[in-house]
């Protein structure tokens, strides 16, 4: 049987926030910025951002580094329920820590109005990575519909079956707050509130959700194999080999040597949905039904899967490859390569999916910085 391990070199994507997102969307200053005392030169705090052994720097834009003030008053914002037209749902609404940062198991989320969407809500962990190694514009959500982690906070917040709000009133609510204007001046050096400095805010607390602490993480620093049971290593084996070598193929669209273990493109995995997905945001027809690579980290958190939920559990996700998925023209390539599917036993079923939970970080539930203020 041919073997394939992976470097421990790394790169990212992601994935993604929530299931029914918009395209980028311009970003202006509502209100002109109250000038900055320029007699004693303004500087924030640099955020002291440790990064998980071996892995690559993150990619920080030249116009929003990380400070301690700017996370601070991106945490607040992502689990303060203001960002709302009812001032009743957050960001941390639909992005629960204690469930990997997705939506409490739901496998769509309701908006203000009780309605739903028709995409799965996306995890948030590791996304601060994803310029670093995505080169198109095409990087957030499961279609690709937001450029940068800046502006793919926007979606959300003006999405009709979501927070539904406008820019301007969310800038207004916070201008006219007791504490939010104090907080912006400690962080951007001055109290104006304003749509590009509230994202920029967001983006950063976002960068600073990393996820590192599974045991295969811990096997990949350390190369103690007993980290492992004899069980898991054959579902690696499984993971990292092609069928024709009677492996199960996972490994060309999802990297575990990347924080996000992802390929960071998109493919139609054989699904049978009336979503466009990618098609959506290009136009492109051979784009249609094409979506993110999504990550593998933290699966028993981030329950149900697929772009639409429509997987309860990790049995039905390897039941779905093996099997279910057509295997015919939108697909992708790489599913039509296995007409007859991946030809698991039983027993290598089980195995695979013994493999895929270790890579579950539990250290992530238990982060108190990342949590609600």
């Amino acid at each position: 049987m041919r073997k394939f391990y992976l470097p421990f070199i790394l790169f990212i994507s992601v994935a993604c926030w929530l299931s029914a997102c918009q395209k980028d969307s311009e970003v202006k200053d509502e209100v002109p910025p109250t000038p900055v005392d320029t007699t004693k030169p303004f500087k924030a705090t640099p955020y002291p951002l440790a990064l998980p052994p071996g892995w690559p720097s993150m990619f920080i834009p030249a116009d929003n580094p990380l400070t301690v003030e700017g996370v601070e008053l991106g945490r607040k914002l992502f689990y303060d329920p203001i960002l709302s037209q009812t001032n009743t749902m957050s960001c941390g609404t639909c992005h629960n820590i204690a469930f990997g940062f997705t939506d409490n198991g739901k496998q769509f989320s309701e908006g203000l109005k009780g309605e739903k969407g028709t995409r799965n809500s996306m995890p948030l962990f590791n996304l601060g990575w994803s310029e670093k190694y995505i080169t198109t514009n095409h990087k957030f959500f499961w279609d690709g519909g937001a450029a940068d982690l800046e502006s793919q906070v926007l979606g959300p917040i003006t999405n009709p079956i979501e927070m539904n709000e406008t820019l301007a009133n969310v800038v207004q609510k916070l201008q006219q707050h007791s504490v939010y204007p104090g907080l912006f001046k400690k962080a951007f050096g001055t109290d104006s509130v304003t749509t590009k400095r509230l994202i920029q805010a967001i983006a950063q607390f976002e960068r600073t959700i990393i996820s590192f602490g599974s045991r295969y993480d811990m096997y990949m620093v350390t190369k103690n194999r007993n980290l492992l049971t004899d069980q898991e290593w054959r579902g690696f084996e499984l993971f990292n080999n092609d069928v024709a070598d009677g492996g199960a193929d996972c490994f060309h669209c999802h990297n575990l040597s990347s924080p996000f273990t992802s390929d960071f493109q998109f493919h139609h995995n054989g699904h049978q949905s009336a979503d466009e997905g990618l098609k959506r945001i290009t136009g492109n027809p051979e784009d249609i039904g094409k979506f993110r690579t999504p990550s593998l980290r933290n699966l028993l958190f981030t329950a149900p899967y697929m772009h639409d939920g429509r997987l309860k559990n990790l049995e039905e996700v390897v039941a779905f490859y093996n099997s279910g998925a057509i295997r015919v023209f939108p697909a992708d390539e790489l599913i039509r390569k296995n007409p007859a599917g991946l030809n698991l036993t039983p027993q290598k079923k089980a195995d695979l999916v013994a493999f895929l939970k270790t890579l579950t970080d539990s250290t992530l539930l238990t982060k108190t910085h990342l949590m609600a203020p």
